[in-house]
């Protein structure tokens, strides 16, 4: 016959793991630790994400901005030689310029020169695009 200490002991072995119970678990250091390598990594991540979609924002308007461009030249090929003229529009963001040289490079070629400009971040951007078209 057992007695109640030797089952108690008996209780306690079938509930017990292989590991010594003073060596499981984690301690306070092993967990702040990982958490701060965890932080680490994240902070990481949060930036590369935050300039990537930066570098989305300006591309888009980069190619806005040429585009603007490439459309002001295609309305100014599409005039007839005599009615070019140099102007302006903007909208919200972008602000487009042309300007017409009669006669240049050679008589009955006009030069024309369209900028696209903007402002992001606090900073000037520009677009320029030349070309020339004849009578």
């Amino acid at each position: 016959m057992l007695t109640i200490d030797e089952r108690i002991k008996m209780k306690n072995r079938r509930f017990r793991s292989n590991v010594d119970s003073e060596h499981s678990g984690f301690t306070l250091i092993e967990v702040m630790v990982t958490i701060f390598v965890l932080v680490v990594g994240l902070l990481g991540l949060y930036s590369t994400i935050v300039g990537v979609i930066q570098g989305d924002a300006h591309s888009r308007n980069l190619t806005t901005a040429t585009t603007l461009a490439q459309d002001k030249i295609e309305a100014l090929r599409n005039q007839s030689y005599d009615s070019l003229s140099s102007g302006s529009d903007s909208s919200s963001i972008f602000t487009r310029t042309w300007t017409v040289s009669g006669d240049s490079p050679a008589a009955g070629l006009a030069t024309v020169v369209v900028s696209v400009g903007w402002t992001w971040k606090g900073t000037a951007h520009n677009v320029t695009m030349n070309t020339v078209i004849g009578s």
